[in-house]
């Protein structure tokens, strides 16, 4: 697939001048590229005001996306079923393996819209308008069955939005800026279950407002950014072909040996996301069985642990972004929070009280945070097609990330009963587990070659 004899989307000619003062921050072109036709390209470094609109359109969209998995369902399959708790459960998996499924399709489809307002502005406002009616219809749920119709809606959408704004920084972000805009956004996205559980929190009985107050903050956001966005004109693409059912099936996977860059950054994500989940799939239940507490028991602890987590996320979020761009190195990173996350699952297993639990979680956490901003910006660095297929690659590199989410609780309950003890299951083999796969995972990306 190629633009032919046309300049790609999201970049400028060289001997353009800046057109767009909210885009461009410099007049010197930062990165020099290439098309497939000799056309040189160039990527300018994007300004401040370009930066807090993308992460105000991002937390408006993760804040409607991420507080129904986080409290809104919750609280509505308790009063639609509240004998059966385990719907919620259902919903949620549900909704994933939507969004999982049309994930590749939306990208196509956005990688090939011609139209005045460019390739992604129609999607965003379109996925952000079908989450608002997946919410609306979750709102008015009168029974399970319809607040999973409605999960399911919302979730495509605003799953197709929240990759949009990843795919435009595919787009338009220069390789120096990629690490510290991968900070600010992975940022937001910590921020926005925070305050969607306090709106879930004020709205708990209003389940209108708790659906609807989230969606329109999404909308809002979202529209100020399409606003101010001007995504360049691609009514003059031409393509190889039309679309095809084969065609957009064959964009569900890639060709390692195409692209082996690619594909090596995708394994080591996988196997990142994988230990990661094994890791946090039965923190409760671990830190019950470490610290002698029943479980029921356990909440207080495990709030406790989170938000001194969250602190040490933050901080390597931000310590991993921006410096990984000033060094204008990912790879020794991303290896060195695989081999930090490794130190603190072990520490957690040989803990022998709660301080060295604390310790070791802070650590893990403080991983998640480095490889979170930096192999955001290392898959950037290294996307495929950057000028044609952007959107579609984007949604690919998510499957590394939800594939290991829904498997790792279902290996997880199966090591379980495989090594049960007379004491009981044997959570600590887990850790273990997650250490070794995260570590594994970070030596991997060392096989990327493009990057440093």
């Amino acid at each position: 697939m190629s633009t032919d004899d046309h300049t790609a989307p999201g970049t400028t000619p060289v001997t353009a001048g800046v057109s767009d003062p909210l885009l461009n921050a410099a007049t010197v072109p930062e990165e020099p590229v290439f098309t497939e036709t000799g056309t040189l390209i160039v990527r300018e470094r994007v300004s401040r005001a370009f930066i807090a609109l993308l992460a105000l359109g991002l937390f408006g969209t993760y804040l409607a996306f991420v507080t129904p998995i986080a409290i809104s369902l919750a609280l509505r399959v308790n009063v639609l079923a509240p004998e059966n708790p385990e719907y919620l459960g259902l919903l949620l998996g549900i909704g994933s393996l939507a969004a999982l499924l049309v994930g590749p399709l939306g990208g196509q489809l956005s990688d090939r819209t011609r139209s005045r307002f460019g390739r992604r502005r129609p999607w965003l406002i379109g996925g952000v308008l079908l989450g608002l009616v997946g919410l609306t219809v979750m709102a008015l749920g009168p029974n399970v069955l319809v607040l999973g119709l409605g999960w399911i809606i919302a979730q495509i959408g605003l799953s197709q939005a929240a990759n949009l704004f990843t795919t435009i920084q595919a787009d338009k972000l220069p390789e120096s800026q990629r690490g510290r805009v991968a900070a600010i956004t992975g940022f937001v996205t910590m921020v926005a279950p925070v305050v969607g559980a306090v709106v879930g929190g004020r709205f708990a009985t209003q389940p209108f407002l708790l659906f609807l107050v989230p969606g329109a903050v999404a909308l809002l956001f979202v529209f100020v950014f399409v606003l101010f966005y001007k995504d360049a004109d691609s009514r003059s693409l031409t393509f190889d072909g039309p679309l095809s059912v084969k065609g957009v099936l064959s964009g569900y996977v890639f060709n390692p040996k195409r692209y082996p860059d690619f594909a090596w950054n995708w394994l080591g994500r996988f196997l990142f996301f994988f230990g990661l989940t094994l890791n946090t799939t039965y923190t409760a239940y671990f830190f019950a069985q470490r610290l002698d507490i029943p479980v029921i028991e356990i909440g207080d602890t495990v709030a406790t642990v989170g938000l001194i987590g969250i602190l040490g996320t933050i901080v390597g979020v931000f310590a991993g972004g921006f410096l990984s761009d000033r060094l204008r190195r990912r790879k020794p990173f991303v290896l060195g929070s695989a081999i930090l996350f490794g130190i603190g699952a072990i520490v957690m297993v040989l803990a022998p009280d709660f301080t060295l639990l604390i310790i070791g979680s802070l650590l893990t956490n403080l991983s998640i945070g480095v490889f979170s901003a930096v192999d955001q910006a290392l898959f950037l660095d290294v996307l495929p097609e950057r000028d044609t297929e952007a959107g579609r690659f984007v949604n690919i590199t998510q499957f590394a990330t939800t594939i290991p989410q829904a498997l790792a609780p279902l290996v997880a309950s199966g090591v379980l009963t495989l090594i049960a003890t007379e004491g009981g299951p044997n959570y600590s083999v887990l850790y273990v587990a997650a250490a070794v796969l995260v570590v594994i995972g970070g030596f991997v990306i060392l096989r990327v070659k493009s990057v440093r």
